[in-house]
C-alpha cells in the first residue's frame, strides 16, 4: 500500500497563502525531493489550477529563476489525479477522480508504489477528516502575515500527531514530519 503524504507551508501564524511565502532553491529542491517520493499528486481543484498555471512546462523565458526549473520539470511530468464536482475534464497528465472519495483515494492507495503527495486546503481536510493522510509534513516559514487561510479550519476532530524528522533551512524554515499517533507506535 502506498502512503498519502500531505505537505504545505505555512507562515508561523498560521497563514496558507502561497503569495506570502518567499521561495528559495533549498525549498525547491526539498520540495522536488517530495514529489520524486510519490508515483502521483493528488490535487482539488484549486490546487491543480494554481499548480497547472504557476508549473506547466515549458515557461516563457525569464519568467522565473533557472533554480525553479528542476522542480517544474518534475511536477509537469509526474502523474495526477484531480478531486472536482466542478471540472468537466483535466490535462496537464492529469485524471478526475469520480464517486465517493474515500473509495477512490482508497484505490489509489492500495495500488503498488512509492507513494502519493497532496497539498493545498480543502482537499487536505477532507482527507484528513476521512483518516486518509498518512504523514504531514508542514514548512514553517520565519514570517509572521496577518492572515489567512489557515490549515485545517472547521476540523471535527483532533488529529494526534508524532514528529518523525525535523529539518532546518538557511531561510529559517522548518519543515516538520509528522505521522498519525496511531500509526507511530
Amino acid at each position: 500500500m502506498r502512503p498519502l503524504r500531505y505537505s504545505i507551508n505555512v507562515t508561523l501564524d498560521g497563514c496558507c497563502d502561497h503569495r506570502a511565502i518567499v521561495p528559495d532553491d533549498e525549498l525547491h529542491r526539498r520540495a522536488g525531493d517530495n514529489l520524486a517520493r510519490a508515483d502521483a499528486l493528488l490535487f482539488g481543484r484549486t490546487t491543480y489550477e494554481l499548480m497547472e498555471n504557476g508549473w506547466r512546462y515549458p515557461a516563457e523565458p525569464g519568467s522565473r529563476p533557472a533554480w525553479m526549473e528542476p522542480f517544474a520539470q518534475t511536477i509537469d511530468a509526474a502523474r495526477k489525479y484531480v478531486v472536482s464536482s466542478t471540472l468537466g475534464t483535466v490535462d496537464w497528465n492529469s485524471e478526475l477522480l469520480s464517486g465517493d472519495l474515500e473509495t477512490a483515494v482508497r484505490e489509489l492507495k492500495e495500488q503498488p508504489g512509492r507513494g502519493l503527495l497532496t497539498g493545498g486546503l480543502m482537499l487536505p481536510m477532507a482527507l484528513a477528516e476521512l483518516g486518509l493522510i498518512d504523514e504531514y509534513e508542514f514548512v514553517v516559514q520565519p514570517r509572521l502575515v496577518g492572515h489567512g487561510p489557515t490549515l485545517f479550519q472547521g476540523l471535527s476532530q483532533y488529529v494526534d500527531l508524532t514528529l518523525v524528522d525535523r529539518i532546518e533551512y538557511g531561510s529559517g524554515a522548518v519543515a516538520m514530519r509528522y505521522v498519525p499517533r496511531e500509526a507511530s507506535h
